[in-house]
């Protein structure tokens, strides 16, 4: 049995120590600096290569053509006639994403963006398909 005095001095020690938990969700928590949060597309940069999809662990990730397309450019008398950049959306299925980044860190163009957006979380299945366009 221990000491009813030692007892009392740890329950005092521990009065004026910082609290070991956060206040979240009452105080915003801040990830450290290398979490791994959700992914932004940016289709400006996508070139259509698909090597996203073909490294994602998940298959979470679709690369489709997107429905508006840019208009072609003028035709140049005595250029060779120049093909217009396609545009691609990206679909994120978030509810298989296993958050592992292998995506963004295979994109040659950079088009996949890291977030530290860590607050998922949705009771409607719809919201964790992300179409970005």
């Amino acid at each position: 049995m221990k000491k009813p005095a030692r007892i009392f001095s740890e329950v005092i020690k521990h009065l004026f120590k910082k609290p070991a938990t956060s206040g979240y969700p009452f105080t915003p928590a801040t990830p450290m600096k290398d979490f791994r949060g959700r992914i932004d597309f940016d289709s400006a940069k996508c070139i259509g290569c698909q090597i996203c999809v073909r490294v994602c662990p998940a298959k979470a990730i679709e690369i489709p053509l997107s429905e508006v397309q840019p208009p072609a450019p003028a035709q140049v008398e005595g250029q060779p006639p120049v093909a217009a950049k396609k545009k691609f959306d990206c679909i994120m299925k978030l509810g298989n994403c296993v958050y592992c980044w292998q995506c963004a860190e295979s994109c040659p163009k950079q088009a996949l963006i890291t977030t530290q957006d860590f607050e998922l979380a949705s009771v409607d299945r719809k919201q964790l398909r992300r179409h970005y366009k």
